[in-house]
């Protein structure tokens, strides 16, 4: 069950935290929007400052208020703006104070000055216009404002030195001046609600979230201004990205009001340096440098100045990293594309090969295909041969059993004219003719298509047909005998009782009439095709 809950708070603390960005992020997207949009809210502060010193010029010289009041107007837009123009406006604003005898304007003026001088980095001149001030006759209203002023004078000076010894002394002074301007005038509900922010987390009240104050700031309908220094106030009080929350804010009002003495962006880009969001700190920090250049903060200046370099070495070196991580993908990638190609080519030559040895292979089969019927067409040329061979001696034998015992019968009996008798009727060109008819009927039966064939390769003048009851002629049975493969002329002659040099003339007559070269006759011949006439 513990382990349940713990994972519970795990994602929801998870959640929690991608919230917070998101929200930060979204604001962030809002400044770089307003950045772009700076120069419109410039021009409207500018027009604004033309009328009122068209106003001033047709003011009645003689009229405290109406002067005192179009400084006072002038000084505020420039008070944020521009240092020269605004430190102009209240030296004429403690001038004409002066001129009138105006003690309270005067006491105000003077601390205005003060916190201007403050905010342009001049903080021994500060110091010195405040400490003409006569505190003792001071209204209450006006001692706070002094208290919080030398508090802000001191705390600014501290920071600006940035030393352990010094700056601690500053510090404490600061802190004493705040608490002692809260004694003299308590904050109101407004501020004790941002005081709130700065409880330890121990005492806080879990109400007391970032989306609480910054609900507080927005339901509050202050002013560009206003929203700009509560957020930044109230940034102090955190860390992370909450704190980029606040100072994202403040940042974009401080441009919706045209603030160029303005601490927030500074803050912004030092908070974003921590977080490693480089980039975008290197822009807010550039646009805090541009600020306080057209402002002329010298203080803040300094401070930008030397976080610049930093930012920047650290965006060269996340772009060189980059460009390395580029580099050796774009390396990693021409490798594996060479590695890849070799293959392809070891591929190629490995499928050239399996082709070129399925091409020998089949040439192979098909040559053992070939052989293989040449034996089997041998085979049954064979066996009808033999079957011929053996039906042709058994009929001699049966014949020659006859005339021996009719011979011996008539020698015993004495009767041997019959014996001449007999034998002279033994016609052996006869039995020859009977062989050849036998062997020729044998060979068509295997071979029905080899006259036909046969004549294909001659002319049609020099084609050999049997006569009429002919099977085979003399021509026809040497080449017949060529084709159930007896190719020696002496086996021809002596199985058709002709000569060898008979055989030789037939055959080269023949070949010398042939539409094929007579090298290639023979072949042709052999390519007579076989036909089993037991398959068929």
């Amino acid at each position: 069950m513990n382990k349940i809950l713990f994972g519970l708070l795990f994602l929801l603390a998870g959640f929690n935290g991608n919230s917070q960005n998101t929200k930060s992020d979204s604001l962030l997207t809002v400044l770089k929007s307003e950045l772009a949009r700076e120069n419109f809210y410039d021009q409207g502060k500018e027009k604004r400052i033309k009328l009122l010193r068209f106003q001033l010029l047709r003011t009645d010289s003689t009229n405290f208020n109406a002067q005192f009041d179009l400084y006072s107007k002038i000084f505020e837009e420039y008070h944020s703006f521009k240092f020269d123009s605004a430190f102009l406006y209240i030296k004429r604003m403690i001038d004409i104070s002066e001129k009138f005898q105006k003690k309270d304007h005067l006491i105000r003026s003077e601390m205005t000055l003060g916190s201007t001088l403050l905010n342009s980095g001049f903080y021994k001149e500060a110091f010195d216009v405040i400490g003409e001030i006569d505190t003792g006759r001071l209204s209450q209203a006006l001692k706070t404002d002094y208290l919080f002023l030398r508090a802000r004078l001191n705390a600014g000076i501290a920071e600006y030195d940035n030393d352990a010894y010094f700056s601690r002394n500053y510090y404490k002074q600061s802190e004493d001046d705040f608490k002692n301007a809260e004694s003299v005038t308590p904050a109101n509900d407004f501020e004790k609600t941002i005081n709130l922010a700065f409880l330890a987390d121990s005492v806080k009240h879990k109400k007391l979230t970032p989306d609480f104050f910054y609900d507080v700031i927005i339901r509050r309908r202050l002013p560009e201004h206003g929203i700009a220094m509560v957020a930044t106030r109230i940034s102090y009080a955190y860390t992370g990205q909450d704190r980029v929350r606040f100072l994202a804010l403040a940042a974009i009002n401080d441009i919706r009001s045209s603030t160029k003495e303005t601490l927030a962006i500074f803050l912004l880009g030092q908070e974003l340096f921590k977080l490693d969001k480089i980039n975008d700190a290197y822009i807010f920090m550039q646009e805090a440098s541009r600020n306080a250049k057209f402002y002329g903060a010298r203080n803040r200046a300094v401070q930008i100045e030397s976080m610049l370099p930093l930012i920047a070495g650290k965006m060269l070196d996340e772009k060189q990293h980059e460009k390395d991580k580029l580099l050796i993908g774009f390396l990693t990638f021409l490798i594996v594309a060479v590695i890849l190609f070799f293959l392809l080519v070891i591929y190629r030559r490995q499928i050239l090969r399996i082709k070129a040895n399925e091409l020998i292979i089949k040439e192979k089969n098909n040559e053992l295909e070939s052989v293989n019927g040449k034996l089997w067409e041998s085979s049954k040329i064979k066996e009808e041969l033999i079957g011929l061979f053996f039906k042709t001696c058994s009929s001699y034998i049966e014949t020659l059993d006859k005339i021996k015992h009719k011979t011996l019968h008539n020698i015993k009996l004495g009767k041997y004219k019959d014996v001449n008798l007999f034998l002279n009727n033994v016609h052996i060109e006869e039995e020859k003719g009977n062989l050849y008819n036998m062997l020729d009927t044998v060979f068509l039966t295997m071979f029905p298509n080899f006259i036909t064939s046969f004549n294909a390769l001659l002319k049609k003048e020099d084609q050999i047909w049997p006569k009429s009851g002919e099977t085979l002629n003399a021509t026809l049975r040497i080449f017949a005998l060529m084709r159930l493969g007896i190719n020696e002329h002496e086996a021809i002659a002596k199985i058709l009782d002709y000569s060898v040099s008979t055989v030789y003339t037939y055959k080269m007559r023949i070949k010398s009439r042939a539409l094929v070269p007579a090298n290639d006759f023979e072949q042709k011949i052999m390519e007579i095709k076989f036909i089993d006439s037991n398959h068929h």
